[in-house]
């Protein structure tokens, strides 16, 4: 297969077809210091999850509700191996006696636990308040307690706060719980651009072309979104202000390709060949031209930027098939990064900077994601045998990957732990593809 002639991936069909109110800080005085950092491969940390005790009858579906979301929450990390509550979880006292309670750290190690969360709902007016609570097993440590209010019509929002606050407790990082994605979603013969939760929560189309609208990137604030849209049936560059819904064009002759923002800047980077070549060059968020990036024969797309900005990966056909290369924009200077594989795209830099994901062609037909270490060393297969999966995106902690896969026929959006572990669909209706998962809100 020839690197002109091959459809496979978008990024190349692109040329074809143009303890109260939540508080900042944690109540963790008992515990001081604590942080449980899982390591790529390690199992997963044995949690008991008490669903949440309530006073008043009528309150039992909203605690039923915030169980749900919590225990979902939590399971989407792949960080938690959740447990069922053993015999004798108090002794001395209930949930709502908190001064003669005492949380049974022996029936907890019994069934294998390593940490205890739970915690009680109460209603107050509108809102809902849940009272919760961490232990370290082995050692009988309280590790959190803290209380969060929200709205009763809007539980994944306090029981959200809750769950960001136990993985930063363990990580030392923020988790993805206060981030958001954005994707290509088909339905009706269209393709838009939609904006979702992390977990596809709450999905709301943000272009309106009337056709095809690709490859959407935020910016790390996500203030800005960049994508393609086909006007007239050509490819234009378009740059969305997410806060005032204002869009810039920016109308250049000849191909546009994959937009990507340049970390620490207000500017993306993407592929033009108005000069002849089809280079890479930088835009400011006002549509004019910064600068040119690569000046090589051959097609350059698919940058991605390390986490300072220094450093950018793209995709090259400068040696005959596109492989990925780094190029260091102080310098100037550039390298091959892959060599495995005969067909590289669509590189994703990791918020670390130690790894880059791509998207490799394989001898069997199949469309496979790896990883590889940003020095070259380190590659590693994370999906066999499921079709085709391409255009992974890193979770802003680092912690997993996002992808397009059609194992299932259609093509729809997964998630998987950033070792390939733990991979799942986010079940959204209709197709998905191209996720660009943001920093925070």
């Amino acid at each position: 297969m020839t690197y002109t002639s091959s459809r496979a991936f978008l990024v190349w069909s692109l040329l074809i077809v143009f303890l109260f109110a939540t508080s900042p800080s944690l109540h963790a005085v008992e515990s001081g210091e604590y942080i449980r950092i899982a390591k790529a491969g390690e199992r997963r940390i044995p949690l008991v999850l008490r669903g949440l005790d309530h006073k008043r009858s009528k309150d039992a579906r909203y605690a039923d509700g915030t169980d749900a979301i919590i225990r979902n929450g939590l399971e989407y990390t792949g960080m938690f191996a959740i447990l069922g509550s053993p015999m004798n979880l108090f002794t001395g006292g209930t949930m709502f006696d908190p001064e003669r309670r005492r949380v049974n750290m022996a029936s907890l190690g019994s069934v294998g636990a390593e940490l205890y969360a739970g915690g009680v709902l109460e209603r107050d007016g509108g809102d809902v308040v849940l009272h919760m609570e961490v232990y370290d097993v082995l050692s009988g440590r309280r590790l959190l307690g803290k209380s969060y209010r929200g709205d009763r019509k809007k539980l994944r929002e306090p029981a959200h706060e809750f769950c960001a606050d136990l993985v930063e407790l363990l990580t030392g990082k923020p988790s993805v719980f206060r981030s958001r994605i954005a994707y290509v979603g088909l339905n009706g013969g269209q393709k838009e651009i939609y904006m979702a939760a992390f977990d596809g929560f709450g999905a709301e189309q943000v272009t309106r072309t009337g056709g095809l609208a690709m490859t959407p990137s935020l910016s790390g604030d996500s203030s800005r979104l960049a994508y393609l849209a086909y006007i007239e049936g050509f490819p234009e560059l378009h740059i969305m202000d997410m806060k005032q819904g204002d869009i810039v064009p920016v109308r250049k002759k000849g191909v546009k390709i994959d937009p990507a923002w340049r970390n620490g800047s207000s500017e993306c980077a993407t592929t033009f060949s108005f000069d002849g070549d089809q280079e890479i060059y930088l835009v400011r968020s006002d549509g004019s031209i910064s600068r040119r990036l690569t000046r090589a024969r051959g097609i350059d797309v698919s940058p991605s930027f390390s986490p300072d900005g220094r450093l950018m990966a793209f995709v090259s056909s400068r040696h005959g098939v596109p492989q990925v290369f780094i190029k260091d924009l102080l310098t100037g200077k550039e390298r091959r990064l892959t060599f495995n594989g005969r067909y590289n795209t669509q590189p994703s830099w990791s918020p670390a900077g130690d790894k880059i994901a791509y998207t490799s062609m394989q001898k069997n037909g199949e469309i496979n994601i790896f990883t590889i270490n940003a020095d070259g060393t380190g590659l590693r297969q994370l999906t066999y045998r499921a079709r085709h999966n391409e255009a992974p995106s890193w979770s802003p902690d680092g912690s997993m990957i996002m992808f397009s896969s059609s194992r299932e026929g259609q093509k729809k959006l997964y998630v998987m732990n950033a070792d390939g572990r733990n991979q799942r669909s986010l079940n959204l209706p209709g197709q998905q593809m191209q996720p660009s998962w943001s920093l925070y809100k």
